[in-house]
C-alpha cells in the first residue's frame, strides 16, 4: 500500500476476527514492520524498487518469526494496552510467533496486488496478484476494512466488559 495505515483495517478485521487464534497486536503491527523496508529504501534514497526482500514470503516469513520472537518479552505490555483498550488478551509464544509470520504475510500479499515491485515468490520472478484489482478498488476495500473492525472492536469491548463485570460481581460475593 502507498501507507501503512490502508493495512490497518483488513489487518484489524483480520486479527479481531480470529483473536482466539491470532495475537492481535502482534500481527496488526507485523503489518507495519514490513514496511520499514521501505521507509528506509526511501529515507536512504536507495532508488527502486521500494519493495524488495523483506516483500517476499520468504523473507517476511523470517522477518514475522523475528518480530514474534522480540515481541514475546512485551507479551505482558501488549496485555497492558489491551487492557487499555478494553479487549482480552491472551498469548502465547507460538501464538506470538504464528502471529507474526501471518501478520507479515497478509501484508506481502495485499502490497503484491497493488504494487507492481512486489515480488512475493522471490527468488522467482512471477508476480500473480499484481493487477487483480485497481489501486482505487484496493484503497476502497482497504478503506471500507475499517467498518467490520471497528464493529468487531466494539463488540470486543462489550465482551471485555461483561466478562469484567461478571468477574467482580463473582469476587464480590466470594468476599462476603
Amino acid at each position: 500500500m502507498p501507507y501503512t495505515p490502508f493495512h490497518f483495517g483488513p489487518s484489524g478485521f483480520i486479527a479481531l476476527t480470529f483473536r482466539k487464534w491470532l495475537d492481535v497486536p502482534v500481527f496488526v503491527l507485523a503489518n507495519v514492520i514490513v514496511d520499514i523496508e521501505v521507509l528506509i529504501i526511501m529515507l536512504l534514497g536507495i532508488g527502486c524498487p521500494r519493495h524488495r526482500y523483506c516483500h517476499t514470503l520468504l523473507i517476511g516469513a523470517a522477518v514475522g518469526i523475528v518480530w514474534g520472537l522480540a515481541a514475546y518479552p512485551l507479551r505482558n505490555f501488549f496485555k497492558k494496552i489491551m487492557q487499555v483498550f478494553h479487549i482480552s488478551y491472551k498469548t502465547g509464544f507460538w501464538k506470538m510467533l504464528i502471529s507474526g509470520v501471518l501478520g507479515a504475510w497478509f501484508h506481502v500479499m495485499v502490497d503484491a496486488v497493488y504494487h507492481e515491485d512486489v515480488r512475493m515468490f522471490w527468488p522467482g520472478s512471477a508476480k500473480p496478484l499484481y493487477g487483480l484489482l485497481t489501486k482505487l478498488q484496493i484503497n476502497v476495500i482497504c478503506t471500507i476494512f475499517f467498518i467490520p473492525a471497528v464493529i468487531l472492536y466494539i463488540l470486543a469491548v462489550i465482551a471485555f466488559l461483561k466478562n469484567n463485570s461478571a468477574e467482580t460481581k463473582v469476587g464480590e460475593k466470594e468476599g462476603r
